[in-house]
């Protein structure tokens, strides 16, 4: 009977285990991924201006706990152009070495400054300390580069661009030239910002850039997109990234022009990071893409 008691308990500690362990067990067929969309890092150590523009930034601290949780996790961090070959167009076999972890995508508008001052050392001390690279995806505005004459800028420069590039840290993507609506442009107009942002990232980066993965993939300045708009950047774009807080179901997928992303701002806790980052975040369509999923299933039958 001793035996049987304490076997008992054995097996309901192992049980335990697993229940708890299965929450970072996460395998690469999941239906879901999330994307973080993030814009400026905040210092931690300078004064909180409350401002609207300052709202979507997020804490350093904050952030540098999220990243190193995710490496412990063994999370994979993806490219934008992993997502489209390896999940959206399924081109290529995910790789074995991915095939038990979970992806996750981490996104950074604007190509504020403090993604040079405050982001990038994180990425330089993770690595040394746990031997892995953190991959961040980039959707820059090089209308907003410094001017050469320019001593103090709000936003990167094309030297600083190219440093994580060169490191292996930066996805360097497109946010259109000037991050100006899209839906209330001229047709001509759209075309400029498209091409003129694709144009300017891939001079900055071309020698760092043989296969011209730099400037591949489009995120709508404000999430604002038409029709008209889609159809624009499907011609100078692979993929194309909304910012409306939802996360990416696979079995929903549609479109490769509207892939969504979740909203990370500076009221957004570190507790809910983690929920959003370990798909455990409650989405609004997840619901209606099952329910059409059920009855074209029907229907095949």
């Amino acid at each position: 009977m001793f035996f049987l008691k304490n076997q008992n308990i054995a097996l309901g500690l192992a049980l335990l285990a697993m229940i708890f362990l299965s929450q970072f067990n996460f395998k690469t067929n999941d239906r879901e991924i999330p994307i973080l969309g993030f814009h400026g890092i905040l210092d931690d150590k300078a004064p909180v201006i409350f401002s609207p523009k300052e709202s979507l930034h997020y804490p350093q601290q904050d952030l540098e706990e999220l990243l190193e949780d995710l490496i412990r996790n063994d999370y994979w961090f993806l490219t934008t152009q992993d997502l489209y070959d390896f999940f959206l167009k399924k081109a290529k076999k995910i790789p074995k070495e991915y095939l038990n972890k979970k992806p996750i995508m981490l996104s950074i508008d604007d190509g504020h400054k403090t993604i040079h001052t405050n982001l990038l050392p994180i990425l330089y001390k993770l690595e040394k300390k746990y031997n892995k690279k953190i991959k961040v995806v980039l959707f820059i505005n090089p209308g907003t580069f410094p001017k050469q004459k320019s001593k103090i800028s709000t936003h990167l420069g094309c030297q600083e661009l190219r440093e994580g590039l060169k490191n292996g840290f930066y996805d360097i993507q497109s946010h259109g030239m000037n991050h100006k609506n899209l839906t209330k442009l001229s047709s001509q107009e759209i075309v400029y910002e498209l091409v003129q942002a694709q144009t300017k990232l891939r001079e900055c980066t071309k020698d760092l850039d043989p296969q011209k993965k730099v400037a591949s993939h489009f995120a709508y300045p404000y999430g604002a997109y038409n029709q008209q708009v889609k159809s624009y950047v499907s011609k100078y774009y692979l993929s194309s990234y909304l910012y409306n807080d939802e996360i990416l179901n696979l079995v929903c997928r549609k479109y490769f022009y509207e892939i969504p992303r979740l909203t990370v701002s500076r009221g957004t806790s570190f507790l809910e990071l983690i929920r959003k980052s370990e798909g455990m975040y409650e989405l609004k369509n997840d619901v209606k893409c099952q329910e059409t999923t059920l009855v074209k299933n029907k229907k095949t039958l």
